[in-house]
């Protein structure tokens, strides 16, 4: 097998699987967890955005950081940390688990920076958006599984069986990531010598958000459905509970199993020609907007508008994130491309963590219904984000 589907990079895929496997338990532990422990949606959402939170603060730097030393130094470093923070879930309870989150969420930064910079340099133009997808697939293929287990520890009461689950896979990601290889395309080789000072490259890319249209463009889409994406990650187990008939599992297992099967179904019609396609984004924006307005309805119609929406959710998800990034990777200039998109990834993480962290008061103050509303006209106003008149038209004159 050649391209995006060459060893090297299944390995890659193998090591993504694993790394992501304790967040598809903890999503749905931490939540219930705490709502036992009598903790609040604010303080719920405080504990759950604070891992992409951090994740956000320190990704752009470690997009600097990867391309001075490369991805595979980085990656071997802090897959140790991470072995620290899931050893933590392992021995803390609900007070230790935002140290953890903290911690983890620094290492998700470089781990995700790492394998994806690594792949952009690695893999030929054509097959970029192929080899970004499948890293993308496998974080998410945890989410098959990964709910059903948290709820049958939760419900048999075996912590224990937590530990030992959070311990196994700190070891299995450990073991797959020191095995792992990516290397450069002789064209992309950089002299490391003559790259600009990292605090200063830094201050380039943060103004470069506002000044670079592409960028902007995408960093505010990406900003406004992850605070959707994080309001279903970090309150879907709690609304479940609420609605008759209504299963956390059910829910982000279909997901989760949505986003695999559209990733995989759907590859090759991701765009992967630098071109801006307004059509496609739109549609995709409001397939969320519908999908959190399901999700907002299911309280009044049941349960299996609930998994309408999961089903939708997981087609938009699986579409947006792959789409943006490969625009980016071909529109922005290649000497400040890692820094940069590594600042268009933080966006996602900081919408992810707003989602828990804003959010959770106003499911406080009103209901988790009329969060969820609040999602779907988020979603709507992101169509109007996606739209562009110059590439609607190039769209029409194509067709």
């Amino acid at each position: 097998m050649k391209g995006a589907f060459a060893w090297p990079f299944l390995r890659l895929y193998l090591l993504t699987l694993f790394y992501f496997s304790g967040n598809s338990i903890l999503h749905v532990v931490i939540p219930l967890k705490g709502e036992a422990l009598g903790a609040s949606n604010t303080t719920i959402g405080i504990i759950m955005g604070a891992y992409l939170f951090t994740t956000m603060l320190f990704r752009p730097w470690a997009g600097g950081l990867i391309q001075r030393h490369g991805p595979i130094k980085v990656l071997r470093m802090i897959l140790v940390v991470n072995g620290v923070a899931l050893v933590m879930y392992a021995f803390t309870d609900l007070g230790g688990y935002f140290a953890a989150r903290v911690l983890q969420g620094v290492c998700t930064a470089f781990f995700s920076m790492a394998l994806q910079l690594g792949m952009i340099d690695a893999l030929p133009d054509k097959n970029r958006s192929q080899g970004i997808s499948m890293y993308s697939l496998c974080s998410y293929l945890p989410g098959l599984i990964g709910p059903l287990l948290a709820i049958g520890i939760l419900q048999a009461s075996e912590m224990n069986m937590f530990a030992v689950c959070m311990i196994a896979i700190a070891v299995l990601t450990g073991a797959v990531g020191y095995t792992a290889k990516m290397d450069r395309r002789p064209d992309d080789a950089k002299d490391v010598s003559q790259q600009p000072n990292q605090g200063t490259a830094m201050l380039q890319s943060v103004s470069q958000l506002v000044k670079n249209p592409h960028l902007f463009k995408c960093s505010v889409l990406m900003l406004g459905a992850s605070v959707i994406f994080g309001a279903v990650t970090a309150f879907v187990p709690l609304y479940a509970a609420q609605l008759d008939s209504g299963s956390a599992a059910i829910y982000l297992m279909l997901q989760a199993a949505v986003v695999v099967a559209t990733r995989f179904g759907l590859m090759k019609k991701i765009p992967s020609d630098g071109k801006w396609h307004s059509y496609f984004t739109m549609s995709t924006m409001l397939l969320l907007a519908m999908a959190s307005l399901c999700v907002s309805l299911a309280a009044v119609a049941g349960a299996a508008l609930f998994y309408v929406g999961a089903v939708l959710m997981g087609v938009a998800q699986a579409l947006l994130y792959p789409t943006l990034t490969t625009y980016l990777s071909f529109v922005l200039p290649k000497e400040d491309r890692p820094t940069q998109i590594g600042l268009f990834i933080a966006m996602a993480d900081l919408g992810i963590s707003l989602g828990g962290i804003v959010l959770g008061p106003v499911a406080d103050l009103t209901s988790y219904s009329t969060m969820y509303t609040l999602c779907a006209i988020l979603g709507a106003a992101m169509i109007l984000v996606a739209y562009d008149r110059r590439s609607l038209t190039t769209e029409e004159r194509v067709s």
